[in-house]
């Protein structure tokens, strides 16, 4: 699944791309607004994990602007913000779910396959083909 991860933190981005990447995610990380607005609606990813504090940019403006221009990948905010008004303005933007730094990686990726499901109209973990099932949490 190809994920769009939008991090000014250069270390904290790299080391989540490269936790993501064991889950299972195919990650491409901007840590730009401006490239994060360019990226989102221009490629075709499954989620996205946007931080709101960039260097030339505001979060809450990007996700605005992809939700005006229809860009419809569900999208997990990552920030220090932990107020509950900025969860509240984060959800109001578009955002899917909220999650404050510190964070742990297994909960936003647990977060994460659990906005994919439901953006997908599933419930469970398990999708099955024929005689083939895969389970999400075990990758297996």
């Amino acid at each position: 699944m190809r994920l769009l991860l939008v991090e000014d933190d250069r270390l904290l981005a790299e080391g989540l791309a490269s936790q993501l990447e064991k889950a299972g995610f195919s990650v491409d990380v901007t840590r730009s607004a401006n490239e994060a607005i360019i990226l989102g609606e221009q490629e075709d990813y499954k989620a996205g994990v946007l931080d709101l504090g960039l260097p030339d940019g505001n979060g809450l403006d990007v996700l605005r602007k992809w939700r005006s221009s229809k860009v419809i990948f569900p999208v997990l905010i990552l920030t220090a913000r932990g107020d509950w008004q900025d969860k509240v303005n984060g959800l109001k933007a578009g955002a899917d779910d909220y999650l404050a730094k510190p964070f742990q990686t297994e909960e936003l990726i647990a977060r994460l396959n659990a906005i994919l499901r439901r953006s997908e109209g599933r419930v469970h973990s398990t999708v099955k083909v024929g005689r083939f099932e895969l389970d999400e949490n075990r990758q297996r």
